[in-house]
């Protein structure tokens, strides 16, 4: 007689096993492992299958009670899809983002690369929203040894940072992709290769549109602004990186740009 988890479909399997990371209104994050088979080359065991685990990030876009069923399988299947395109399409333009290790829209879950690093908002200076005790802890002791700067852990600038941000947004732009929610929440910086990597893409879509790419940038202004103290120098690298990636195409999204802080502004003094 099976087991009630053997007679689970393997993604949820896959997800009893996994450890839970964070949780948010619309999907739960885990981090899980991947079984993979690789061919030894040594000795007598020439040919022989090694079992090895990879780590991977579980996005599970659970079940939402107050929407219909169909509905509510109909939207998990839809968001997975675009999430999973967009990061192809982002992967087959150089845009550095993490791999896909799998998908199952009828599960509502999307695995991809484990990231093994920090976030931009953690490494720049006042990264406000250290949502974990643990980080906070860090950080105070980062602050009290005189460390002078945690980006250089990583053998990179702060410089060099926003011209790697700004490069990848400009790639993913070129590419057509519109992330949604940039953040320093949804950048990360790679311990291994030091490369900075865009996540997250739950709010992305396609668009040629001028206007869309200018409120991305928008969007991560503002963020800078929030999070980050003293941010203009920073986002000023980031823009000018942006600017000579994007060659020819720039000039329309500045002049777009303009005209979306300038709405930003009314509707500030609005209220």
């Amino acid at each position: 007689m099976l087991s009630s988890s053997s007679s689970k479909p393997p993604t949820q399997q896959l997800l009893q096993s996994a450890d839970l990371i964070s949780q948010g209104a619309e999907a739960k994050v885990y981090k899980a492992y991947l079984r993979q088979f690789s061919t030894s080359s040594h000795g007598a065991d020439h040919g022989a299958a090694i079992e090895a685990s990879e780590p991977v990030l579980l996005k599970y876009r659970f079940h939402k009670h107050y929407r219909h069923p169909s509905l509510d399988a109909s939207l998990t299947r839809q968001r997975i899809a675009g999430e999973a395109r967009a990061l192809m399409r982002c992967m087959r333009s150089g845009v550095t983002v993490p791999g896909i290790r799998m998908v199952d829209v009828n599960e509502g879950v999307l695995g991809i690369e484990w990231i093994d690093g920090k976030s931009v908002r953690q490494l720049l200076p006042g990264g406000a929203e250290l949502e974990d005790i643990s980080e906070l802890e860090e950080a105070d002791e980062i602050h009290e040894n005189g460390a002078a700067d945690p980006i250089a852990d990583y053998g990179v600038s702060r410089d060099a940072l926003m011209d790697m941000i700004g490069v990848e947004i400009a790639k993913m732009h070129l590419a057509d992709v519109i992330h949604g929610d940039l953040t320093t929440s949804n950048m990360m910086l790679r311990k291994q290769t030091s490369d900075m990597v865009l996540i997250d893409f739950g709010l992305a879509y396609h668009s040629t549109l001028v206007e869309d790419k200018a409120v991305d940038l928008y969007v991560l202004e503002r963020a800078f602004a929030s999070t980050h103290p003293d941010s203009e120098p920073l986002f000023a690298g980031v823009l000018s990186a942006y600017e000579k990636r994007m060659g020819k195409h720039w000039l329309q999204i500045k002049r777009r740009l303009d005209d979306v802080r300038l709405r930003g502004r009314k509707r500030s003094m609005v209220g």
